[in-house]
């Protein structure tokens, strides 16, 4: 039997893109959150956020280094990976994330400026 790998997050991104130019391309670290909302049993509402590690390669990166900021909302696709490393004092280490495949940019966090809508001062340039 064959084994699936694939990860859907919907959430948002918590800080600035983090970008290595590499000879291969660029490579794009991003934190994601995603959050619960639920009611407990005293009738509390309450919310938990996880934070997600997401990696994304080639032309991806690109995009991603381009107009992905903070605050940005984005549906990704990929897959889960946890690399094994030591660090410098030769203590083995384990870093989890998310080898983003496919996203999709839903907007931002923040309030865009929306351009002002023309007035009309003079009710003969009114075609009825």
């Amino acid at each position: 039997m064959s084994s699936v790998n694939k990860v859907i997050l919907l959430g948002n991104i918590g800080k600035d893109p983090e970008v290595r130019e590499t000879k291969a391309g660029n490579i794009v670290n991003l934190v994601m959150a995603t959050s619960e909302k639920y009611t407990d049993k005293s009738g509390q509402k309450q919310e938990n956020t996880d934070w997600h590690n997401l990696v994304v390669f080639g032309k991806l990166a690109d995009v991603v280094a381009k107009y992905v900021k903070k605050g940005d909302k984005l549906y990704v696709e990929g897959s889960i990976t946890t690399r094994k490393w030591e660090d410098k004092e030769g203590n083995t280490r384990y870093n989890t994330e998310i080898k983003v495949r496919d996203l999709t940019m839903l907007g931002g966090g923040e309030k865009k400026p929306q351009p002002a809508l023309a007035s009309v001062d003079d009710g003969d340039d009114l075609p009825f």
